[in-house]
């Protein structure tokens, strides 16, 4: 059957779902007291895209986001996408050379950021950065190394940092922007137009802002949804974080595209994560196999129920046959698959089935998606090689980004004059 591609911003995707499933839950986190239904969920980030929007933020603006997999992440990335701004993602253990490098590249007017991650202050390195912030009104910013940066909004712990601008004042901010006009910005966002970029470091050179649309992103979420057979009545336990292609696409475009609940988790714990997995009847976790195999191997693994566990996703890196069988059998993931691609392929180009043998799931990378072509090429000479020969991975299709931001020589590097990805990554 062949594809049907969604033409949806991820706005208008919320606002379905909201209409669809006004009552039902769609968020609920586990440590942290947050919990949504759809349409709360539709009605608050139309609120903060009206509070982006009161503090001169407009369609096309870049907002970067700093931090953990907090609601304020959620509502970043969802309130952006519906006044027409560009999310640009930061790795959460980024140092102050890092931060200053993406935030000048990326032309950020503004910044979400948490209190800190793993023993790094990011309130510390952003007054390294900007000096100016402390004594400035918040929203005001006038900073000499940032010129851009007007806004640092705080969405972290305890008393809001001088010169900030407090993530609750976004919600009476809200109030400064009219309805009518928040609602004719948002209805002039186009799904072919970017809303995010991530940052990939790829094998040389500095990071690079890899732009993906709403188009990209939503129906790859699709694919990876359908593949796991994703419904309204499935759960998926979000343990990856949101900055990474992993975190955002294959699980919450995966989510957004079928109505499916949000279990998400702040970061990674072995026993969090398999309370959550218990307590919310989650059916889907997905994990790097380091992942599960911190679940396995912990001393209480065997006093929990996975009896409700379905599916979910193991990639990041290759996956040990035992571990997959473990999962598969320990953990009740019959349907777990493997996905394969990368960020500037939103990311996923090919995906194993709920109906292969473990070892397929474990030895392949599975068959090409829907609306996306894959071949490989002799690196050398740009010929595509017979079946059984290596070389490199290539791909073209819906889901190939539309260039790194601000870098065309690395983009025509990227991607051929045919539409062609080239991965630099061998394959056979």
């Amino acid at each position: 059957m062949q594809q049907k591609f969604l033409e949806k911003t991820l706005g208008q995707r919320i606002a379905d779902m909201a209409a669809k499933y006004p009552d039902d839950n769609m968020i609920d986190y586990t440590d942290r007291d947050y919990s949504r239904t759809w349409k709360e969920f539709n009605d608050e980030c139309e609120t903060i895209a009206r509070g982006f929007m009161a503090l001169g933020l407009k369609k096309g603006s870049h907002i970067s986001i700093w931090g953990t997999n907090v609601p304020a992440w959620l509502l970043t990335f969802f309130g952006s996408a519906k006044m027409g701004g560009i999310l640009v993602t930061v790795n959460t253990s980024y140092k102050v050379f890092e931060l200053d490098y993406q935030l000048k590249q990326s032309d950020s007017e503004a910044i979400v950021l948490i209190d800190g991650y793993k023993g790094t202050s990011y309130i510390d390195i952003i007054n390294e950065l900007c000096p100016e912030l402390e004594s400035c009104e918040p929203g005001k910013l006038k900073s000499r190394r940032l010129p851009l940066l007007k806004s640092v909004i705080y969405a972290g712990e305890g008393e809001c940092p001088a010169g900030m601008v407090d993530w609750k004042d976004l919600y009476t901010l809200a109030e400064q922007t009219p309805v009518e006009e928040f609602e004719a910005v948002r209805d002039s966002c186009d799904c072919h137009e970017v809303v995010n970029i991530q940052y990939t470091s790829g094998t040389t050179g500095f990071p690079k802002g890899v732009m993906l649309t709403h188009y990209n992103i939503l129906n790859n979420g699709q694919t990876i949804g359908d593949g796991m057979k994703f419904t309204h009545e499935d759960r998926l336990c979000i343990t990856v974080p949101f900055f990474h292609c992993f975190g955002m696409v294959l699980a919450l475009m995966s989510c957004i595209s079928h109505g499916t609940p949000l279990v998400p988790i702040d970061m990674f714990n072995a026993k969090k994560v398999m309370d959550a997995l218990v307590t919310k009847h989650c059916t889907a976790v997905h994990g790097v196999p380091t992942m599960f195999i911190a679940m396995l191997e912990h001393p209480d693994f065997d006093k929990y129920d996975f009896s409700h566990m379905r599916t979910g996703i193991m990639a990041g890196s290759p996956c040990p046959i035992k571990t997959m069988y473990d999962v598969s059998e320990k953990m009740n993931m019959r349907d777990i698959v493997i996905v394969f691609g990368q960020t500037e392929a939103a990311p996923g180009c090919t995906m194993t089935t709920t109906e292969d043998s473990l070892e397929t799931r474990c030895a392949t990378v599975g068959k090409a998606f829907p609306g996306v072509e894959c071949k490989i090429v002799d690196p050398n000479t740009g010929e595509t090689l017979p079946a059984g020969q290596i070389g490199e991975f290539c791909a073209r299709g819906y889901n190939i980004m539309k260039g790194y931001y601000k870098m065309p020589e690395a983009t025509a590097q990227a991607i051929d004059k045919d539409g062609w990805l080239h991965f630099g990554d061998l394959a056979v």
